[in-house]
């Protein structure tokens, strides 16, 4: 059988398509969308982190739907538990005799929600580690695989912290990208009331044809990895991640004074994926200085862990970042 080919204009064509139809029911949040596009495309998962009722939920619900995936959410609670996630094994009868049969959990989808994700407990919240790390899960022995693609959305709450239990850095350090959603401007509230107060809601279509909509999704992704990225652009986003690390030599003051402990690994491949994705979507089959800048603080900010000084001074993980970042990116190659 052939393999399905997305050229990269079709790449730019289609994902722009998905955009334009996401906006159809997600009033502005130009930038929170792009970003989800681009770490879906990527292979990653996402963290959206904002207030009450700025629509994370609507989002990951209207983006399955355009895409023509399967969509389940998971509302995360302190007595929720693994098994509420990943499944569990029942003692069926069939023809008289008393088997075990793995009953699937909301895991086994294509685009799944975990709303709420830091008010699971750690034990529940570890039991989407290797679902999101090798698409798989384990069951009394049983490894079960998660049909590709598979794409978690999890929300948190950056305010009413009693009865939460923050992610670990293990967690987070699975998620591609951390997303912060803001409120919408003036204009747009306006927008949004009248629209969602009205007698016609906004109806989201898929954008793929549900026929080949997986095959394309694939096919994408492969495009991604297929982009070109010149030695000197490897060597700045190295840079980049290197002044993370407070005991690096030349790191900048920032992080010596604000962070414990800089990115992973995982933050450079991020950053590396994420620019191809962007690269692709302006039309070019080559990574440039302007696409790493665009997705460096959500592939790093859930990555660093502030110092104690750094919290005393309200700092956030975005602002150190791009103060950290600032001389490498002056005299970043052209």
């Amino acid at each position: 059988m052939t393999e399905l080919v997305v050229r990269p204009d079709e790449f730019s064509k289609t994902v722009g398509a998905l955009r334009d139809e996401l906006h159809r029911a997600i009033v502005g949040q130009d930038e929170v969308i792009e970003r989800l596009l681009v770490a879906f495309f990527a292979g990653g998962h996402v963290l959206l982190e904002g207030v009450p009722g700025l629509g994370k939920t609507l989002l990951a619900k209207s983006f399955a739907q355009t895409l023509g995936l399967s969509f389940n959410r998971i509302q995360c609670t302190p007595d929720l538990m693994p098994a509420d996630i990943l499944g569990t094994q029942l003692v069926v009868d069939r023809d008289g005799r008393k088997v075990f049969e793995f009953s699937k959990g909301p895991v086994f989808t294509h685009i799944l929600l975990a709303d709420e994700i830091n008010r699971a407990t750690p034990k529940t919240q570890s039991a989407l580690l290797e679902a999101m790390g090798e698409q798989q899960v384990t069951i009394s022995g049983s490894t079960f695989h998660l049909e590709e693609p598979f794409f978690v959305i999890a929300t948190q709450n950056p305010i009413e912290m009693e009865g939460t239990f923050p992610l670990p850095e293990a967690q987070l350090d699975r998620f591609l990208f951390k997303i912060f959603v803001g409120y919408p401007s003036s204009e747009e509230l306006s927008t949004i009331i009248r629209q969602t107060t009205s007698a016609h809601s906004a109806v989201v279509e898929p954008v793929l044809p549900a026929a080949k909509a997986q095959a394309w999704i694939l096919a994408a992704r492969r495009l991604v990895r297929e982009v070109l990225v010149a030695s000197p652009i490897e060597a700045y986003i190295v840079k980049l991640v290197t002044a993370t690390r407070p005991s690096e030599d030349g790191a900048e003051n920032p992080a010596r004074r604000f962070l414990r402990y800089g990115a992973s690994p995982r933050g450079a491949q991020a950053i590396l994926l994420g620019a191809k994705v962007t690269a692709l979507l302006d039309g070019r089959v080559n990574v440039s200085v302007g696409d790493i800048d665009r997705v460096l603080l959500p592939a790093l900010s859930h990555r660093v862990i502030l110092s104690f000084e750094a919290e005393a001074d309200k700092r956030t993980a975005p602002d150190i970042l791009t103060e950290l970042t600032a001389p490498l990116r002056r005299d970043a190659p052209a």
